[in-house]
């Protein structure tokens, strides 16, 4: 009786264990998850800003190319 008192403790012990270290991962992968979708929404306001700054660098150097000719 006594060695199933000591597998059914440990096995209690290791379940627990099992569960907590579960619950930690999932909570990990949901904030690298979270990291993740932040990244790729500042990226993607990044390359907006960036098509913005070219098209304003256009307009530039057309106006100065125009100033040129005239």
């Amino acid at each position: 009786m006594f060695p199933f008192l000591l597998c059914s403790r440990f096995g209690g012990l290791v379940m627990i264990v099992a569960i907590v270290g579960i619950v930690f991962w999932y909570k990990g992968r949901e904030k690298e998850l979270q990291v993740h979708q932040d990244m790729r929404i500042r990226e993607m306001e990044h390359q907006r800003k960036m098509k913005e700054l070219e098209l304003e660098v256009e307009k530039e150097k057309n106006r100065r190319a125009a100033d040129k000719a005239s």
